[in-house]
């Protein structure tokens, strides 16, 4: 029964590899890592619906709008430092990482250069995120002399939470944020709709 159980599970993982050594042999470029390699694949005809409709003549790019960090995190940080006055003290009212969300928004509006094709608008979107990552982690380093004194941690555990931050940000984005999926904060929100 055991040797059954294990044949299956090593000929599913074997059948797996396959799968994924077909997507990335079917690249355009050579992949960064198998997860990008795996998110083109999810992408790329979102991306080109995208590079598709901002080519079109009726297409013109609205004006700058932000909702702060998306996906509710601004609203609910606003609503937590008005219920805990500990938070509004030493936090504020917004995110301390809120202004890389806005710099991140600017960058998902416009969402690369017009003529911009779906592979070089999935790299510029990658880098979008990579670069909010590194933001919420450079406020953590620069808060961190702070908030350790006034937490009773080390300087690299504030670092490390922000990490922690960073890091479930830059999934968030990756797995929420990308084209034509008619979010109010979707890669190109800028542009008409794709539909």
């Amino acid at each position: 029964m055991l040797g059954s159980l294990l044949s299956a599970v090593f000929y599913t993982l074997c059948g797996l590899l396959l799968i994924t050594a077909n997507l990335v042999a079917e690249e355009t470029e050579p992949p960064e890592s198998l997860i990008d390699s795996l998110e083109w694949k999810l992408e790329k005809g979102l991306q080109e619906k995208l590079a598709a409709r901002k080519q079109q003549a009726d297409s013109e790019l609205s004006s700058f709008t932000t909702d702060g960090c998306s996906g509710g995190l601004s609203v609910g940080w606003g609503y937590l430092s008005e219920s805990i006055e500990h938070i509004k003290e030493i936090h504020g009212h917004k995110p301390p990482w809120e202004s890389c969300c806005v710099t991140h928004d600017r960058v998902y509006h416009l969402a690369g250069p017009r003529e911009a094709t779906a592979l070089m608008s999935f790299a510029a979107r990658r880098e979008a995120d990579r670069q909010l990552q590194a933001c919420v982690i450079n406020t953590g380093a620069r808060r961190a002399p702070e908030l350790s004194l006034q937490y009773d941690l080390s300087m690299e555990d504030v670092e490390q939470i922000y990490q922690v931050i960073a890091d479930l940000m830059y999934r968030a984005v990756r797995i929420g944020g990308g084209p034509c999926s008619g979010l109010p904060w979707r890669w190109g929100y800028g542009w008409p709709s794709c539909e």
